[in-house]
């Protein structure tokens, strides 16, 4: 397996993103993550997806760590600081649950608060789902755990298309293209960064092929298997969907309605957020985090 690093320099004077480095080797790849505050308070886990890095949680991060908690988001393989396997095919749903679930291990997190989007919500669900002792509550914005069960909507198909096929796949405009914010041209740089050229963007491409579209995808067995767990998770669950989301709208009436630990529960849509709510609301995000770790701490 061929794996590129991105240089260091590339993540000289990001806006807003001064965080120092932190790096686990698991299975001979660098994963990158951010660790900010008391290293023995609980965590706060935050996952990204596609083809976002741990900028994404840039203005999140600084509200747990004043809040007292330690504040936690790695990149994924193939993403941010993180190691990335060069080919397509080097990429499966499986190898990135494993890659997590090791650099989880390797962390030893314990009473951990799962905030996940997007991917991030594709894998973390299945870590908290294969790993339920380690896990608290869990937050969902903008996510879903798909068994093929169902077929994805149009804007995801076309989505699936594009980033297989197009020749051109500017990471900075389609994080600004999921915004209501109009990123300035310094952060779609930001996003960028992670990816020097093409040669590195096959974690990004990879993504959208490996999202579960038939029952008998190679995920899907898996999936399912972590549903039956969601399915009888009587820990706190909170959806915090956002109103702008085209691809995951209305997506948290299935957790709602199927996760025991969603009842009763003070759900939120956040106003005026595309699918990278972090990025259009990732204050009020983290304060709705923080009141529902109060509210059933």
């Amino acid at each position: 397996m061929k794996i590129l690093r991105t240089p260091d320099e590339r993540f000289e004077n990001l806006p807003d993103y001064s965080f120092p480095p932190n790096y686990v080797d698991i299975d001979g790849l660098r994963i990158h993550y951010v660790d900010e505050g008391p290293p023995n308070a609980a965590p706060v886990l935050m996952l990204h997806g596609e083809p976002s890095w741990s900028y994404l949680y840039r203005h999140m991060i600084p509200v747990f760590k004043e809040a007292g908690y330690r504040a936690v988001a790695p990149d994924l393989v193939g993403f941010g600081r993180s190691d990335k396997p060069a080919k397509i095919s080097d990429y499966t749903y499986q190898r990135h649950v494993d890659w997590l679930t090791a650099w989880l291990e390797k962390l030893d997190l314990q009473n951990i608060t799962l905030v996940c989007q997007d991917w991030g919500s594709l894998i973390g669900l299945r870590l908290a789902a294969e790993n339920s002792e380690r896990f608290a509550r869990i937050v969902v914005g903008n996510g879903a755990l798909p068994t093929g069960q169902n077929s994805p909507n149009l804007v995801f198909k076309i989505w699936r298309i594009y980033a297989l096929y197009s020749p051109w796949f500017p990471i900075g405009r389609i994080v600004d293209a999921g915004c209501v914010t109009k990123l300035t041209p310094k952060i779609r740089a930001a996003y960028d960064a992670p990816f020097p050229d093409k040669s590195y963007k096959a974690g990004a491409r990879a993504f959208p092929r490996l999202v579960p579209m038939k029952p008998n995808d190679p995920a899907a067995p898996a999936n399912r298997a972590a549903w039956e767990v969601l399915k009888t998770w009587e820990k706190p669950f909170l959806t915090a969907f956002s109103s702008g989301d085209p691809i995951m709208r209305g997506l948290d009436r299935v957790f709602q309605k199927q996760v025991p630990g969603a009842k009763g529960q003070e759900h939120v849509t956040i106003k005026r957020a595309g699918h990278f709510l972090q990025e259009d609301k990732g204050v009020e995000l983290a304060q709705v985090t923080l009141g529902f770790i109060k509210r059933t701490s």
